[in-house]
């Protein structure tokens, strides 16, 4: 199993149900629609919208607005969280993932998507609250790096995932790049979900020239907070056969210390991990799923409601 508050491991957010209303009592734009694949549905979105996106930079208002919507959700304020997307043109959908028979929340920009280019989240609401959060900073650019962000989400209820809607090129001046920029609303919605104490796995993937000698790179990023998934997640790769870099050993490539969601994690002492995949890995179906796997047995989290999140590793 991943982990029950958060995973090793894309933007896109899954949180769970929290205040609960009944489906009669939804909004009708939020209320459950027919089930859906979520790897095919994001896999279009990637293909068809991420890959000739522009990118609109965000005021503050607007990154304000798109997080604090996400955080009424996590808390359960569906409609109180729908009426304040609406205000920047972002809205909330429900679906039933046909893979997993989870339903999830789809909180994504209700204009033309490539227009902007601020990303989605997805909510998973099969459990009582969100627990952990995979994060996609580079589709595209991190090439299928959202497939194993859509793997590491279905191995463990409760996840939240954000993915970026750009590719990191598309701003100018590095302004897309959200994983070094905190003036975007990824990183907005990413340090909402810091706020709401739960740990982060943000997925990335490199050359395989980069880092000829290993598959996977592992790292704690700014903080050591992680240590202990981190360790977890190693072992648990290495036992479905990938050479692993592990940053707190010795010195890789794309330590991901500069990171600016793992400095924002590092302050709030919370655990979050960085890990690079080769193209290798992403690029096979096969190796993609033993790398999801892995991720699923690296550890379990125990999220307490006072104090933040404790983390139970195992590695099986």
């Amino acid at each position: 199993m991943l982990v029950t508050a958060v995973v090793a491991a894309v933007v896109v957010l899954v949180t769970p149900s929290g205040g609960g209303d009944s489906d009669k009592d939804r909004p009708q734009h939020a209320r459950p629609r027919d089930g859906v694949d979520l790897a095919a549905r994001i896999d279009e979105f990637t293909h068809d919208t991420i890959r000739r996106s522009a990118f609109h930079p965000p005021t503050a208002l607007d990154r304000h607005t798109i997080s604090d919507g996400v955080g009424l959700y996590l808390d359960g304020r569906h409609k109180d969280a729908a009426r304040l997307l609406a205000e920047v043109d972002f809205g909330v959908a429900t679906f039933t993932d046909t893979a997993t028979g989870r339903r999830f929340a789809e909180i994504a920009d209700r204009a033309r998507e490539s227009a902007r280019g601020w990303g989605r989240v997805y909510i998973d609401l099969s459990r009582p609250a969100a627990t952990w959060s995979v994060q996609i900073p580079h589709p595209v650019a991190d090439t299928d790096s959202e497939k194993l962000g859509v793997g590491a989400w279905r191995a463990t209820p409760g996840g939240v995932m954000v993915l970026a809607g750009a590719n990191r090129r598309a701003g100018e001046g590095g302004a897309a790049d959200v994983a070094h920029r905190r003036d975007t609303v990824f990183h907005a919605v990413c340090a909402e979900l810091v706020a709401h104490r739960l740990p982060g796995i943000q997925l990335h993937g490199y050359a395989d020239s980069t880092e000829p000698d290993y598959d996977v790179i592992v790292s704690t990023g700014k903080g050591d907070h992680g240590r202990a998934w981190g360790e977890g997640l190693a072992t648990a790769l290495r036992r479905e056969g990938f050479e692993v870099c592990r940053v707190w050993v010795r010195r890789c490539s794309l330590e991901g210390r500069t990171n600016v969601q793992g400095r924002a994690a590092a302050t709030a002492e919370l655990p979050f991990l960085h890990v690079e995949f080769s193209r290798t890995v992403r690029s096979s179906p096969r190796r993609t799923a033993d790398a999801v796997t892995a991720i699923g047995k690296a550890a379990r989290y125990t999220a307490q409601s006072a104090g933040g999140a404790r983390a139970v590793w195992s590695a099986r």
